[in-house]
């Protein structure tokens, strides 16, 4: 939790003010029994009416004064636990954006979200807290016992001994708690990862028929979560009787004191009046500290999961070298690469070496889960390789700035994703800097061009969440123009043309290989047709290169290969 207090320094004022404008409130309310013993004392035993109405105002002056104090202190710890966690939000975005593939498979999606949203969310409530009762309840106690001893010393002692007890009520269940909130947010992750596969995947999940056991997996997640809450949440509740009761104990106290003194004329009545309300007054700030602690415990597991995250250090290191791709022939080599994915039982690719050329169309062939995906996310370094070494256009990938290879290379993902906004704004992620004309020309190569054409406003149509507005084909389309915006001299295509019809795939990839320059396109795909006339084609079978080379020559030497082929043609034209 120190640790979260390092975004506060930018906002140091309004962190100063919100704790001293409550200490103001603090000290106004120590005066007010102060007052109340004055008015017994000397107004009421007196029978002073007009000394009583000016006691009075003046309690009156000081509650309207406390009064500002508070809300004005009340802004400004807002203010400051807001943009605090405003800037926090900010650096846990920036750090999931540095992280790489591998990175998120580890950290998990759903424990992400959830720091994001829930755990942000208690680390500003417990921040508004602690700005605005982290000096005034240990400062009222402290001033309520030295008012009391002020008003009497022997009495007073009972706060001394109270305090204490008090204490250790309190810093107890603060210590048995904080493990258990801890707890609770780990199981809130497994809640909102099954959540959210059952958002994503809900199609998958009526097509099947499974709604009564994915019902029965969420309640046996959300049961383990109550269970959770309870647990915790019953050890809490044992803070504010405990703190009555000693508090209550302690009043008794005072009062037997106060009136043993008040017989002796040791003591006036308005004073142990007095200390009465400040033994009250520790009572109520005693259990603002118990809710502050509650609070504050439920910030810290959170502050300390959001901290696990800021800590995270990507596992990829990237150098300073930016690419020249007119210095090498080859766009891609492969020399003995080999990967296996962190926690898996075995390699997802082993052993793959070849080259390919500048301009050269790639096709890549297998069978589902055969590697086709874990190779094409190789060379823009979205993985690692285990073993061997990738170059693009000559060197290591190892060697090239992040930005500067990326930039070279894009890549359309097996399942289209469109952003909020608009097609013009989805289009440009690509190139920020794009014009009209090579928006329009990057649609006419990816056969989208219709598409925007059909819509009422053109490029300005609204693309809703997900592009759920669109088809699949039409977002496969808009996805591979997003793409050949940014003007990549390496395009891949990770089966995104299975949505589109034969005739549209054709087409498609016609226009992609009458485009200018020495573009190099991989084209990965389940479809033997969409990889016919490629210049090279890559056969994959469980994680092994087992072809290489054209149509007509695999089919004679790649056993791998033919099966497809023959899978998907009738025999006749095989033969």
């Amino acid at each position: 939790m120190i640790r979260m207090l390092r975004f506060l320094k930018n906002h140091k004022k309004e962190s100063i003010l919100a704790p001293l404008f409550k200490m103001l409130e603090a000290l106004f309310d120590l005066l007010i029994p102060f007052i109340m013993a004055d008015i017994i004392n000397n107004g009421i035993v007196g029978q002073n009416s007009r000394y009583v109405l000016i006691r009075c105002g003046y309690m009156v002056l000081l509650g309207v004064i406390g009064l500002a104090c508070s809300i004005t202190a009340q802004f400004f710890s807002a203010k400051a636990s807001v943009l605090a966690c405003a800037e926090v939000r900010h650096a846990l975005f920036d750090k999931i954006q540095s992280l790489g593939f591998s990175d998120m498979d580890t950290a998990g999606t759903g424990t992400l979200i959830t720091r994001m949203t829930s755990d942000v969310n208690q680390l500003q409530n417990g921040l508004n807290l602690f700005l605005r009762l982290f000096m005034r309840s240990p400062f009222v106690v402290f001033g309520a016992m030295v008012m009391a001893f002020i008003m009497d010393g022997k009495t007073a002692l009972i706060f001394v001994a109270t305090i204490p007890v008090l204490s250790v009520v309190v810093f107890g269940i603060m210590l048995k708690t904080m493990p258990k909130y801890k707890n609770v947010q780990s199981r809130l992750d497994k809640i909102t990862d099954i959540t959210r596969e059952n958002l994503t995947g809900v199609r998958v999940v009526r097509a099947f028929g499974r709604e009564t056991d994915e019902t029965s997996r969420f309640e046996d997640a959300n049961s383990s979560l109550t269970k959770s809450q309870l647990g915790v949440s019953k050890i809490s509740a044992l803070m504010n009787p405990l703190t009555f009761v000693i508090i209550n104990l302690a009043i008794v106290a005072i009062l037997k004191a106060g009136s043993i003194q008040v017989n002796l004329g040791a003591l006036a009545m308005g004073s142990v009046v007095a200390l009465v309300n400040y033994m009250n007054q520790i009572l109520l700030e005693l259990v603002k500290l118990a809710n502050l602690i509650i609070q504050m415990t439920k910030a810290a597991a959170c502050a300390e999961r959001i901290n696990s995250v800021l800590a995270m250090e990507p596992q990829m290191k990237f150098g300073d070298m930016k690419v020249d791709f007119e210095q090498t022939e080859n766009a891609v080599e492969f020399e003995h690469v080999s990967l296996t994915y962190d926690g898996a039982g075995e390699a997802s690719l082993t052993d793959l070496s070849f080259t390919v050329k500048k301009g050269q169309t790639i096709g890549i062939i297998g069978g589902t889960g055969s590697g086709k995906t874990s190779l094409v996310n190789l060379f823009p370094r979205y993985y690692d390789g285990t073993s061997g070494s990738v170059k693009v256009f000559g060197h290591d990938i190892r060697e090239y700035d992040k930005e500067s290879l990326r930039s070279k290379i894009s890549v359309v993902m097996q399942k289209a994703q469109l952003f909020s906004g608009t097609i013009r704004s989805n289009l440009m992620l690509g190139n920020p800097n794009a014009t009209d004309e090579q928006l329009w020309r990057a649609l006419e190569t990816a056969q989208a061009s219709e598409v925007v054409r059909g819509k009422t406003n053109g490029l300005d149509e609204v693309v809703e969440q997900g592009g759920r507005n669109f088809s699949g084909g039409q977002k496969q389309r808009l996805s591979v123009a997003r793409s050949l915006v940014s003007e990549p001299q390496i395009i891949v295509l990770d089966d995104s043309s299975s949505a589109l019809d034969y005739a549209t795939d054709a087409s498609l990839r016609k226009a992609l290989k009458e485009l200018h320059g020495h573009m190099t396109v991989f084209i990965v795909s389940q479809r033997a047709n969409s990889i016919l006339h490629a210049d090279q084609i890559l056969v994959l079978d469980e994680g092994k290169l087992v072809g290489v080379g054209k149509h007509e020559d695999l089919l004679n030497i790649c056993p791998v290969y033919r099966d497809i082929y023959a899978s998907q043609f009738h025999k006749e034209e095989l033969a």
